[in-house]
């Protein structure tokens, strides 16, 4: 966007373009975000910065009444800056900041990393990463009853000192001063995590509906949430749609605060609060060139994490989605453990590889390939999805269903599903590799066509 474009989007304080751009005042030395509802400021005392870092590099403090931490997050996929923007990605969304690791996942050199990501953001990895945390324990202590130690310990920092210290370098503002009232102690985290709109809240909760798994998840009109359990901490989310204000306001229980970023990171994905819907449906709208009416504001329905939804796919291999969904039900009452809320955490890999599965009405191969997938993420857990195809079992569609919906991958196209080729036979004929990057959204368009 150009200076033009951001003066016109912050007079209107349009929500779209919330967390796009940020806007600094010269004469207060603050940063806020486009739509803070404080009095607009005159155009020459205005700067204009891309990301949130800019300003505080700047000298900028962020805004106590909008709080810039609580913008929705650009999406990380779009842009041309591609590398160093999967970079920010991993940093932002699955708190990876090892520059090595980092490197070792883009398949490129450390050196050339840190080359790019000073090159198109100002800035190093280690400062940004200092700068998220900073960001992200400004949110906790404004929303939650953490105490500042909890709260430093949650963002990834070692001492409370080194945490004040990187606070006010930062954020220009100490901890204490943004902990401005005294809130009565709750195991239950309570936090707002805003989005762009269009928000279509109804075509997500209708795709959940038919695909719930109760007691490990529920569903309401307006809020959906879900158990979690990884190893290192367990609890569960609940997250309720508040349209007008463009957020989910959610509530968290967890075992161990310290991972407490890596759950908002995982909530935020599996509810698909980054997507820009304006920049996919324009594009998509483009390519399609009116074959079909897309569906506004439509988001990816996330699954905890590759692991579960390789599972699904297993089980919904050639099966209605009804039967896919008895299916997973029974794996998880069966062998998902029970917590004291009466809920349920969906089952580990080494508890499915160990089960016969006798309790399954299915062909033997199929819980075979069950079980040797489940080995195989117990044996490999940080392993490419792409390597789950060397099991006997496991074809394109169940690694993609995996990709699609466990991570959230925006340019996945399901050709070979039963309803995407219903859909597409019900349409004229297009190009669906000409609506990359966003095929992943192409594919459930094509789901909500039926």
């Amino acid at each position: 966007m150009t200076s033009q474009q951001w003066q016109k989007a912050r007079q209107s304080r349009d929500p779209r373009f919330d967390g796009v751009f940020f806007v600094a005042v010269k004469t207060t030395k603050i940063y806020c975000r486009p739509i803070c509802p404080a009095p607009t400021a005159k155009e020459q005392n205005v700067e204009y910065y891309q990301y949130a870092h800019n300003a505080a590099q700047a000298g900028f403090r962020p805004c106590i009444r909008c709080r810039p931490d609580s913008a929705p997050q650009s999406a990380a996929w779009l842009g041309t800056k591609t590398t160093a923007l999967r970079a920010k990605h991993l940093i932002d969304q699955h708190n990876e900041h090892d520059c090595e690791k980092l490197a070792l996942r883009l398949g490129i050199t450390s050196r050339y990393l840190r080359r790019l990501f000073q090159h198109y953001f100002g800035i190093s990895i280690s400062q940004y990463r200092l700068f998220t945390q900073c960001h992200f324990a400004k949110k906790l202590l404004q929303e939650t009853s953490l105490t500042i130690s909890e709260v430093a310990f949650a963002a990834g920092f070692n001492s409370i000192r080194r945490f004040n210290d990187a606070f006010l370098k930062q954020l220009h503002i100490t901890p204490s001063k943004v902990r401005a009232d005294h809130r009565s102690r709750s195991p239950l985290l309570t936090l707002t995590l805003a989005f762009r709109p269009p928000y279509n809240w109804a075509a997500l909760q209708q795709f959940l509906q038919k695909r719930l798994i109760v007691p490990l998840e529920w569903l309401s009109d307006s809020s959906y949430g879900r158990t979690f359990n990884e190893g290192d901490y367990y609890g569960y989310f609940n997250a309720h749609y508040i349209p007008e204000k463009h957020h989910f306001k959610v509530q968290i229980l967890i075992s161990d605060t310290r991972y407490l970023q890596q759950v908002i990171s995982n909530i935020r994905r599996v509810l698909d609060l980054d997507a820009d819907t304006n920049v996919i449906e324009q594009h998509l709208a483009k390519q399609l060139n009116n074959v079909f009416t897309l569906t506004q504001g439509l988001r990816l329905p996330g699954i905890w994490s590759a692991f579960e939804a390789g599972v699904r796919a297993v089980l919904g291999q050639q099966v209605s989605v009804a039967a896919a969904h008895t299916l997973v039900t029974q794996l998880v009452n069966e062998l998902g453990e029970k917590n004291s809320h009466g809920q349920c955490y969906f089952p580990k890999p080494q508890r499915i590889a160990d089960s016969e599965l006798a309790f399954f009405k299915m062909p033997q191969a199929r819980k075979d390939a069950l079980r040797r997938l489940s080995q195989y993420c117990f044996e490999h857990p940080e392993a490419d999805l792409d390597s789950w195809l060397e099991l006997k079992g496991i074809g394109p569609w169940t690694v993609n269903y995996a990709k699609l919906r466990g991570q959230s991958q925006p340019d996945i196209f399901l050709a070979s599903d039963l309803g995407v080729k219903k859909a597409l036979a019900d349409t004229e004929a297009f190009a669906a590799e000409q609506c990359a990057p966003f095929r992943s959204y192409l594919t459930f368009q094509l789901w909500q066509q039926l």
